[in-house]
């Protein structure tokens, strides 16, 4: 086997030893994270620059839409006061209480040998509760039977319209006095029926349903 000599063994230790020197590697190390921030720093800088730039776009679309966006909100505002009133007026008026249909049935009950002298109606807002008061003079060969005959009448006929219905005699007695029925003169007896109902919200069914359908036809 040969023998080789290395001559230059102390210069290339003294190279590979510069070349491993801490401080120049600590040095490149140093340089290249100054490198890597500097990018970070660039990249950061041109986002910013860039959501600065679409916010002042955004800003400006804003300036131009912002006066059409109030008034669309003013408008919104004025329309749902409108709703609103337009909505309790429909309250109000479809919980409201005709008296001309309890008036005509009442009308349809009164015979020939019955008479209303007084009619009082009063309605308790608090709890819808309506009160009719029928004072008059039923006259026959006994008009205790002629009154009886009138409030079951009146009975039957409210009942259809108003469940719950009370019709009841408050005073019923007979009268000294004479009246003529007809050419002939009969007992009478003076009467007062208190007629009780609870009308709560409920009015005629039919005048809801019509003042609607109107309103449809209207907007068609």
């Amino acid at each position: 086997m040969p023998l080789q000599l290395n001559l230059l063994h102390e210069e290339i230790s003294q190279e590979r030893q510069r070349k491993r020197d801490p401080l120049k590697i600590s040095m490149y190390v140093a340089a290249g994270l100054a490198g890597l921030l500097a990018l970070n720093y660039l990249w950061s800088a041109y986002r910013t620059l860039t959501i600065k730039a679409h916010l002042s776009a955004v800003e400006r679309d804003w300036a131009k839409v912002e006066p059409q966006v109030s008034a669309a909100q003013k408008r919104a505002e004025q329309l749902n006061g409108i709703i609103s009133t337009a909505r309790t007026l429909d309250q109000f008026i479809d919980s409201r209480f005709f008296w001309a249909p309890i008036l005509e049935t009442i009308s349809r009950c009164v015979t020939p040998n019955l008479q209303i002298t007084n009619l009082d109606g009063m309605i308790d807002e608090s709890n819808k509760a309506t009160t009719i008061s029928l004072e008059g003079t039923a006259a026959g060969r006994e008009p205790r039977a002629v009154a009886e005959d009138f409030r079951q009448l009146l009975l039957e006929q409210l009942g259809k319209e108003q469940p719950g219905l009370k019709v009841e005699f408050r005073t019923l007695e007979d009268l000294d006095t004479l009246v003529s029925v007809g050419g002939n003169n009969v007992a009478a007896a003076h009467f007062i029926i208190s007629v009780n109902l609870n009308t709560g919200a409920k009015t005629p069914a039919s005048r809801p349903a019509e003042r609607k359908s109107k309103s449809k036809k209207e907007e068609s």
